[in-house]
């Protein structure tokens, strides 16, 4: 029987710390996922809902976007996925009378974990201006005022329209073609805050960005670096994959801040040995690297590599290397030129463990690098990814089996939605398809990312906000600029399965529109509708939900999108037809109050794409057509999606070694080396998941893994810091963040009411959770070409608080 939601926020006074996880997985981790989706789901309702959690006839699980080999199990899922599935398939829900009950106001002063607990949106909702409550309306009014607010606006670029990373290949096409029949690019992604320093660093040196790895490379691997990524708790099935290479002989190293347990010892529930044999070990080696140092330490591999080729040869692949590279002579004048004593100030290792660890990939033959949000969330981010490059071209590791890059995206389908045109700086050759399909002519002007998105809305220069799917307001930097930002739009649109924050800091007005999640059957035209997406190593499959959705009327992403292009884009009365309410504004025909009845009055748009929007609605294969004529790799698109089949995307440098870059070869790049530098008495901080947490979803109040129970705002200091800096254990502190601007000037942030935790992190660092943090974070911190915010790199001051001391038990609890 699933339980009630909760009717408190997360009470921070019943924090316990024990010691951290030195194990991950294993028959706790089944337990405590039963646990959650039994409260959320039921029991039946759970065995039915996880049986089908990516199987070839299921539903693609709605967390990370980790792929799955060709022979699933019947359990093929992990703690998290679980959750996730728990969250979405929920039989709680969210309608008109828990708005009638809550106002805006009080929804507000509620915490992320609390609104998202709640449950599934079950109907369009309207929160008129000025109005204390959202309010019920009507599918067709709600798109209607949707549409009529974008037909308004004085310049297309007035709006914008974020994507999350849940939305399918589908949605996200149409949703992308709705945006560029408007006529702008403003499409800020997820991507943008995440793995866009990737997609920089390898759209450069290599010409692709995406990774160059399949699952079986990752199997065949001799060697694995993981650097900046914890996948016990983010990507937990990918610890399979790390235990199959292991048992064929592979090495792994760990390139962390923090020790993550599912790094140190895996216990595979679906194994003997997991089980009841104490696991698998995973890293051969941990290396506590300090963060923003991992430029550094792939410099250190570099120049060991040309250093031992120098002396005694056989060290490089010179066929590789002259026939598919460029730029190696600059880049070994570069190494030549580095310091080793830089190298070790910036990583905190010493020179002799250092090359220990060249040696590791000099004797390796086939090295894979992975990493996450701790390689792509500093200001050196995109010269850091380069050298990760430079380190793999040496030695011939792209483009052969066990061999590459593999950047591992965090969410479920982030990497499909870019794949077909979620993009703020689209490529000429797709736009040119999409006018020949269509047959407009797409903006051509690039868009705004997340960060310029965030500082047009702060200017006052956006009066339509849209967001599918995700939660905006908790997932990017800089909080409170954030919601006064919101606060300027006249109108902000979230299309959503879940109640979270975006929802209650809205714009002069806010529509909600409730959506089918992975796990709702989609019946549409009579036929039940699949979806695809495509995993992290570019391959698609399809996605098919069963349950019943929680209200009979909701519709899918794929069919708000499509009614929303209906009404912008179908002819319809001239603006000297529409009508105009009495209490509106009559120069643009809009009614106030939230009064909708009448006629649609948004006229077609001059230039504007052509297409059948009720028939895309109501049948996704012709969806699944169009990109197959726009997109390169999608040719017969829905005939090798059928009976559960994945394919792969072309991926030149993985399939023939051909690299489309500005000279036709991968490049070698020579970059100066960067890393932080901490002034005296600050520390510098990373901001983090915790383990019952996916992106902005909270789960649970625990980081079993860390040894953090019954709380979140806690940040966790190395021991010594915390004597050093004159604070003791437990205390209950303020964050406050340093950032000088261009300019010079110093601006402060606060985060209030931390619980100090004694953790091994190296001197000087400091970790806490996000999206608690995230008003840390300065929204003009962002890397250097990619624009991601900085959110692994950020100086802070701990202060005391009047009257605030250590809490004894609560804070050193088992």
């Amino acid at each position: 029987m699933a339980t009630k939601a909760p009717k408190s926020d997360i009470d921070e006074t019943g924090v316990r710390v024990s010691k951290p996880k030195k194990v991950a997985v294993g028959v706790p981790a089944v337990l405590h996922a039963l646990q959650i989706a039994n409260e959320q789901m039921g029991v039946v309702r759970s065995v039915q809902t996880l049986a089908r959690v990516n199987q070839k006839d299921g539903f693609d699980c709605p967390g990370c976007a980790w792929p799955e080999e060709d022979k699933r199990h019947l359990a093929e899922f992990c703690e998290n996925g679980a959750k996730a599935v728990a969250e979405e398939a929920t039989l709680r829900t969210v309608g008109p009378a828990f708005f009638q009950e809550h106002s805006i106001d009080e929804l507000r002063g509620h915490d992320d974990w609390w609104l998202g607990q709640q449950g599934r949106l079950t109907h369009p909702m309207i929160l008129d201006e000025g109005a204390t409550h959202y309010r019920p309306v009507s599918w067709d009014d709600a798109l209607r005022a949707v549409a009529d607010e974008i037909a308004a606006v004085d310049d297309p670029d007035e709006t914008v329209f974020y994507t999350s990373g849940r939305t399918s290949n589908e949605a996200a096409f149409l949703y992308q073609l709705l945006v560029r029949g408007i006529g702008t690019n403003n499409l800020p992604d997820c991507s943008n805050m995440c793995h866009e320093s990737s997609g920089s660093a390898l759209t450069e040196t290599i010409g692709i960005g995406k990774g160059t790895v399949s699952i079986d490379d990752v199997h065949d691997a001799d060697l694995l670096i993981v650097a900046g990524q914890n996948p016990g708790t983010n990507h937990p099935r990918m610890l399979s994959a790390l235990e199959k290479a292991k048992q064929r002989g592979a090495r792994v190293i760990a390139v962390n801040p923090l020790p993550e347990a599912g790094l140190m010892r895996f216990e595979n529930p679906q194994t003997p040995r997991g089980v009841a044999f104490g696991g698998t070990k995973i890293a051969d080696r941990f290396v506590q690297i300090r963060s923003g140092g991992d430029q550094a330490l792939f410099q250190a591999i570099g120049k060991h590599l040309l250093e031992v080729e120098e002396r005694d040869g056989g060290v490089l692949d010179h066929a590789f290397i002259d026939a598919h590279t460029s730029g190696f002579d600059a880049y070994r004048e570069a190494m030549a030129r580095a310091d080793w004593a830089s190298l070790v100030e910036a990583t905190g290792v010493s020179e002799a463990s250092l090359r220990v660890i060249a040696e590791d990939v000099r004797t390796s033959k086939a090295t894979i690098v992975c990493w996450a949000m701790g390689l792509t969330q500093h200001k050196h981010s995109v010269p850091t990814l380069r050298d990760v490059v430079n380190v793999l071209l040496l030695q011939g590791n792209i483009g052969r089996k066990g061999a590459g890059v593999c950047p591992v995206r965090g969410h479920s389908n982030v990497q499909g939605d870019r794949t077909v045109g979620i993009y703020e700086k689209p490529s000429e050759a797709f736009l040119e398809a999409l006018d020949r399909e269509f047959a407009f002519t797409a903006p051509r002007e690039h868009g705004f990312d997340t960060v310029e998105a965030i500082r047009a809305m702060r200017d006052g220069r956006v009066r339509v906000f849209m967001g599918m799917g995700g939660n905006f307001v908790s997932a990017t930097p800089d909080t409170a600029v954030v919601e006064a930002a919101m606060a300027r739009v006249n109108l902000t649109v979230q299309v959503s399965t879940k109640l979270n924050r975006s929802h209650v800091v809205t714009g002069r007005r806010a529509i909600i529109l409730p959506t089918l999640g992975r796990t709702d059957r989609d019946r549409r035209g009579g036929a039940e509708q699949r979806v695809t997406v495509e995993d992290s190593m570019g391959a698609v499959h399809a996605s098919r939900g069963r349950l019943a959705p929680p209200a009979d009327d909701l519709l899918s992403e794929v069919a708000i999108v499509a009614r929303l292009c209906g009404h912008l884009f179908d002819e319809g009365p001239s603006p000297a037809q529409a009508p105009v309410s009495h209490d509106g504004d009559p120069e643009r025909g809009l009614p106030e109050h939230g009064e909708l009845e009448g006629e649609r009055h948004s006229p077609r748009p001059k230039n504007a794409p052509r297409a059948d929007w009720a028939a895309l609605e109501t049948d996704y294969a012709l969806i699944r057509s169009h990109i197959a004529r726009v997109i390169p790799g999608f040719e017969d698109y829905d005939a090798r999606i059928q009976k559960g089949r994945t394919f792969f995307l072309p991926n030149g440098p993985r399939d023939e070694r051909r690299f489309a870059t500005v000279d036709g070869k991968a490049r070698f790049t020579a970059n100066v080396l960067e890393y932080p530098v901490i002034p005296p008495g600050r520390l510098l901080l990373q901001t983090l998941r915790s383990h019952d947490q996916y992106n902005t979803t909270i789960y649970g109040k625990d980081d079993r893994y860390r040894g953090i129970s019954g709380g979140r705002r806690v940040v966790l200091v190395h021991a010594e810091d915390i004597a050093e800096l004159g604070f003791a254990e437990g205390e209950i502190v303020d964050i406050v963040s340093e950032w000088t601007g261009p300019d010079g000037t110093v601006e402060e942030r606060r985060a209030e009411e931390f619980r100090i935790v004694p953790y091994s992190t190296p001197r000087g660092n400091a970790a806490a959770y996000y999206p608690e943090t995230n008003v840390l974070v300065p929204l003009d911190s962002v890397a250097d070409v990619s624009g991601t915010p900085t959110s692994k790199a950020v100086i802070v001051r701990l202060e005391h608080r009047a009257g605030a001391g250590a809490t004894g038990a609560a804070a050193t609890g088992d």
